[in-house]
């Protein structure tokens, strides 16, 4: 989940689903790619997800996963004792390609810096599904009392920082690891080839500050062709979230996971005594005006009745002494989308706004804005397509709707090269609150490793499910 701004707690709502969905489904969704899926789900893909063929696979998915719990479990605390930040994950991506080998996968290493792709072939032709986990850690202390706690140290952009795995990427390099394990020996019943994506830096590169010319993560995975070769028919991945009990699956169509954007501004006085601010051009008046003022660009010239969108300013820097007026005041931000047109025309207006409230005051602001991730959009033929494998997966009263986050998710631009479908995995212990519980990025996160177990089972019956319906 994207680093640059705090995780949102989803809030802990049993919806209906049946109800909810229709509605979403109702309302369409944002085009993400060029590819469609059909419009309905034929009788004969639904017959094909339960003939005498898929009740066998579904109970072999599950007889092997429960047989290798134990091993994701100690995968995953091993990565979790180990972690490792953005571009660096040195360590897991060589435990993961040794797992991949042995599994008899055909593994690329080294993929956009740190990334494994492993591809399996099945007995038998059908489409080609991928199947996405990260790997990367955060520049977190640890401050949860486990026997495999993270004490790790690294380096974050130049400085040596404490490194926790507080937003749960373990999880998924395990889940995915051991989804791989199931897969591969059920691989002569595959109706299909599963590609197994583990990805470095989603929550971006601990190597350099985006600038809008690097690239890093899924961009740069699928820059370097990981959705060709063979090409990807549908892409699924998953996130952990302390907003659900463990083992509680969400999923939303059409917009799930917002847009983020930084921004930078940069606002020019000219330095003089603060006790004749007169005489120069105050910068910190000037950037309090234009903080107070580009609230305005949401509250009053957005169409929230759209969709919903964030402007934040993060940070703000200028001065070093009480009685002397800076030259210079710098502020850093995120802006949060999930339509297009939305996200452009804000990029316009905030710049619009805080050079003119400069120039009323005689001062000048440079705004600079990097486009990071797209907003997550879950194709609402591909969810109504997908969705009653998760129903099945998650059981009777242990799923519903996920509200929009406006957290953010690089799983974004998979999606733009194929129908791809994103949701969220509950990870709180079932005796404790949801809504209390420590946020995804807090250094008290904590995942109840009793819903592991459903991830492995949902990732593996997607992809068998998915090429079950596409091949009927």
């Amino acid at each position: 989940m994207q680093a640059f701004a705090t995780h949102s707690s989803l809030g802990f709502k049993k919806l209906v689903l049946a109800s909810a969905m229709t509605a979403a489904l109702a309302s369409g969704g944002l085009a993400v790619h060029a590819q469609t899926v059909p419009a309905t789900v034929t009788p004969a893909a639904l017959a094909a997800t339960a003939s005498p063929q898929a009740q066998a696979l579904h109970a072999q998915i599950d007889e092997r996963a429960k047989a290798i719990e134990q091993k994701l479990i100690a995968w995953r605390r091993d990565i979790h004792e180990h972690p490792e930040l953005g571009n660096l994950e040195t360590r897991t991506s060589a435990l993961v390609a040794e797992h991949l080998r042995k599994l008899g996968m055909e593994v690329k290493t080294g993929v956009a810096v740190t990334g494994v792709v492993g591809l399996l072939k099945g007995g038998k032709p059908g489409p080609v599904v991928a199947l996405r986990a990260d790997m990367d850690a955060l520049p977190v202390k640890e401050q949860v009392e486990l026997p495999f706690a993270s004490k790790a140290k690294g380096m974050y952009l130049g400085k040596e920082v404490d490194v926790m795995h507080a937003c749960g990427h373990d999880t998924h390099t395990a889940m995915l690891m051991a989804t791989a394990e199931v897969l591969a020996g059920m691989k002569e019943q595959l109706p299909g080839s599963v590609k197994f994506i583990f990805q470095p830096a989603e929550e971006s590169p601990a190597t350099f500050e985006p600038d809008g010319e690097k690239i890093w993560g899924a961009k740069q995975m699928v820059k370097e062709g990981v959705m060709a070769n063979p090409k990807v028919d549908a892409v699924f991945g998953l996130h952990v979230s302390s907003a659900y009990p463990a083992g509680w699956i969400a999923w939303r169509p059409g917009p799930a996971m917002s847009a983020v954007d930084q921004f930078w501004i940069d606002v020019s006085g000219k330095q003089t005594h603060g006790a004749r601010p007169w005489s120069g051009v105050d910068p910190i008046v000037a950037s309090a005006q234009i903080v107070t003022g580009i609230q305005s660009i949401i509250s009053r010239q957005s169409n929230i009745a759209l969709e919903p969108a964030v402007v934040t300013v993060g940070a703000i820097n200028g001065g070093n002494r009480m009685n002397i007026i800076p030259d210079k005041v710098s502020m850093l931000g995120t802006i949060r989308t999930y339509d297009e047109g939305m996200k452009k025309d804000i990029h316009k207006r905030l710049a619009t706004t805080a050079e003119h409230i400069a120039e009323s005051s005689g001062a000048k602001a440079k705004v600079k804005v990097v486009e990071l991730y797209n907003a997550v959009v879950n194709p609402p033929d591909l969810v109504a397509k997908m969705g009653p494998t998760l129903e099945r997966v998650a059981g009777p009263g242990n799923f519903g709707v996920q509200p929009k986050s406006s957290a953010s998710e690089d799983f974004s631009f998979y999606q733009q090269q194929a129908p791809g479908m994103f949701f969220y995995l509950g990870v709180t212990p079932k005796d404790k609150d949801p809504n209390t519980a420590p946020n995804n990025h807090s250094p008290l996160f904590y995942a109840d490793e009793s819903a592991l177990i459903y991830g492995v089972r949902a990732l593996s019956n997607m992809a068998v499910d998915y090429m079950l319906a596409s091949g009927s």
